[in-house]
């Protein structure tokens, strides 16, 4: 086997073992804001695939979410992905603006069946309710 290709294999094989770790130990976190956060650009990807496919979105804030999940799927970041804590920090930012800028045209109660994680922390993403207006 080339060099080249054991050390390709290598550092596929650390990169693979280090999330699977990370994975293990998010798993065991206690109830609380640390899981929670560890969860966030989860539950944002599985809202944004719901909220794509529900007819009572509007155009365009569908736009925002497909945005949203582009970037997180994008392979091409502000900050790189590897370095610990700040890695992912410009993607949840990203998802948070465009979740919010989305709010604004979603029926909140859409948004809070759509969103699979605990309830508080879409609630705090999207700031206090708006009150009903009547025209």
């Amino acid at each position: 086997m080339p060099g080249w290709l054991q050390a390709i294999l290598i550092a596929v094989a650390v990169v693979v073992a280090s999330w699977l770790l990370l994975f293990l130990l998010a798993r065991r976190l206690p109830e609380g804001l640390a899981k929670d956060l560890v969860g966030f650009l989860p539950d944002c990807v599985t809202t944004a695939r719901v909220l794509r496919k529900d007819p009572r979105v509007p155009r365009r804030a569908k736009i925002a979410v497909i945005v949203a999940m582009l970037w997180v799927l994008s392979p091409i970041d502000l900050i790189p992905e590897f370095l610990p804590v700040i890695g992912p920090l410009d993607d949840v930012i990203v998802v948070a603006l465009l979740l919010r800028y989305a709010a604004r045209t979603v029926p909140r109660e859409v948004l809070l069946d759509a969103w699979p994680g605990s309830p508080h922390m879409i609630e705090r993403l999207l700031g206090a309710a708006r009150p009903a207006t009547t025209d």
